[in-house]
């Protein structure tokens, strides 16, 4: 494949996109695990008392009398909304497909002595997707209805120890195997292979699959028995991407139809502190700030193992994609009211900043300010615990202008137009204390 070609690829082929449609909150993460932690708006480092402490603060842990197992299960329901005008006559409106993507957590730990507990969690930091209608794009993807959709998912499993070093102070940690997966079809673009001849180069599709690991760090203080506070600590965690990328057409052509592909994404530093007050029996209030450093991710760099394919990635663009994401700083808040010994009431806001510019968004990467409101309700009895909760996401449209991609040079990458989005997430926890 000769370079006079290669710089004749048209439509920026665009299939670089790593997190293709996730729209994630809180960046490339979910914004907690544990139904009673989400109602309570994921303000829950500070209290940290039920079996999904293995996320939120695994000090907790060490204030546990009894053995403990749970289980969580939520299904995220995303709708996207991308809108565009352009004259002379382009003019887009695309929605995506109701889809549920489902995440877990299960933890069980054991006290081994009145100061030792062991424990282990399995649950998924990360996991969302996109379904888009693929008529929507008829107009930019050569009259032809592609498949677009993507998926991503991380599972965590999680070894515990926490050690009380009194009955007011427990620390504790986790070790975090990361097990990363990643799948994506679109429309790959056009070549054009002589002066006003072009070939559709039809669908686009990946697969990778990879590890990594990390640390959670915390502390439990409890001064009062009305108040307690928590501070984790969640080290940086790479995730080498390993996997394949195809696209058949180019096989009619001559060329090779896939490529193996590698990608090494980090997920950065976290730091969180919390506060639980109980002002009076039966009331708690909570309250968190949890800063995520998610300015490291300046790019996104895919390597091409086939040297055609890299060499096609590289002259045109597509080896990688600007992010220059910046810190976001999440402000939690939760209540919980006991009606009776028995019945529980849980409530909680909290706002979620993008980490992503205007410059860095097209309909395969939409990232939006988030303002969450959650609800939910338990109820005990003898040892068994069953929660449910709902969250819901909402969106801060966002506009992106044609000069904006023009000034940044991100025009090819990123797209103008109009992004809307919110979520629906209901969740149901089951546990047992024995």
């Amino acid at each position: 494949m000769g370079k006079k070609l290669i710089r004749k690829i048209v439509g920026s082929l665009m299939i670089l996109l790593l997190f293709s449609g996730l729209a994630m909150a809180n960046g490339l993460n979910l914004n907690g695990l544990g139904t009673k932690a989400v109602a309570m708006g994921g303000a829950f480092i500070g209290l940290a008392d039920d079996f999904s402490l293995v996320y939120w603060n695994p000090a907790g842990a060490g204030f546990l009398r009894q053995p403990l197992f749970g289980t969580y299960l939520n299904d995220l329901i995303p709708t996207n909304r991308y809108q565009l005008t352009m004259p002379p006559g382009l003019a887009m409106d695309a929605k995506t497909k109701l889809s549920h993507y489902l995440g877990f957590l299960a933890g069980y730990y054991r006290p081994l002595s009145d100061c030792l507990v062991l424990g282990i969690g399995v649950y998924t930091p990360a996991g969302l997707g996109a379904n888009w209608k693929g008529e929507d794009f008829k107009e930019m993807s050569a009259g032809v209805a592609y498949d677009w959709t993507s998926k991503i998912g991380m599972i965590s499993i999680s070894p515990l120890v926490a050690w009380k070093i009194n009955d007011r102070i427990s620390v504790g940690a986790t070790f975090n195997l990361n097990y990363g997966m990643f799948s994506l079809k679109r429309w790959a673009g056009e070549m054009e292979m002589e002066p006003g001849v072009f070939v559709d180069l039809g669908q686009y599709e990946e697969s990778l699959h990879g590890w990594g690991w990390g640390l959670t760090l915390g502390i439990l203080v409890k001064p009062a028995d009305w108040l307690s506070a928590g501070l984790t600590v969640k080290t940086p965690s790479t995730i080498k991407f390993k996997g394949t990328a195809s696209m058949f057409s180019l096989g009619y052509l001559g060329y090779p139809d896939s490529s193996e592909v590698k990608r090494n994404i980090k997920w950065p530093w976290f730091v969180g502190g919390g506060l639980a007050l109980k002002p009076k029996v039966g009331v708690t209030l909570t309250a968190d700030l949890q800063w995520t450093g998610w300015s490291v991710i300046k790019n996104m760099t895919t390597t091409y193992l086939d040297p055609v394919w890299m060499m096609m990635m590289t002259e045109s663009g597509n080896d990688h994609v600007v992010m220059d994401w910046k810190d976001s700083l999440q402000v939690r808040f939760g209540l919980e009211y006991k009606v009776t010994s028995n019945l529980a009431l849980r409530a909680g806001y909290y706002s979620d900043p993008s980490p992503a510019p205007d410059y860095s968004l097209n309909i395969l990467l939409p990232s939006f300010d988030f303002q969450v409101a959650a609800v939910g309700f338990g109820y005990e009895w003898k040892g068994l615990s069953v929660t449910w909760g709902l969250e819901y996401l909402s969106g801060k449209k966002r506009e992106v202008t044609l000069e904006e991609l023009m000034t940044a040079g991100t025009l090819g990458q990123a797209m103008a137009g109009t992004y809307r989005m919110h979520l629906i997430v209901p969740s149901l926890s089951v546990a047992f204390s024995f």
